[in-house]
């Protein structure tokens, strides 16, 4: 599935870890979607993700095909994580 980035963003702190969130649109949907992304050290690697429509409710089935694709494609999911930590700043303050 081919995306497209729109806006990322991510932060981090001791107490909630790593949270972001990516807005991007997926070729041949008609409303772009968002992920919110969370990892907590505390309890591991495993990230967590909630998806959803970005600005206005769209197809049922198409937000499906999107879940799957997240769900089976590493490279997909990693290129939505990549690009919220892209965000985080440096240890400067500046963003990478």
């Amino acid at each position: 599935m081919k995306i497209t980035i729109l806006h990322a963003q991510m932060t981090h702190d001791q107490e909630n870890g790593y949270r972001g969130s990516v807005q991007f649109e997926a070729e041949g949907h008609k409303h772009p979607y968002e992920i919110s992304l969370q990892l907590n050290s505390l309890r591991g690697t495993t990230w967590d993700y909630s998806l959803l429509f970005a600005k206005e409710p769209g197809s049922e089935e198409q937000i499906n095909e999107v879940e799957a694709a997240i769900e089976s494609d590493d490279d997909l999911f990693d290129s939505l994580i990549d690009a919220a930590a892209a965000t985080l700043p440096d240890e400067e303050g500046e963003e990478s």
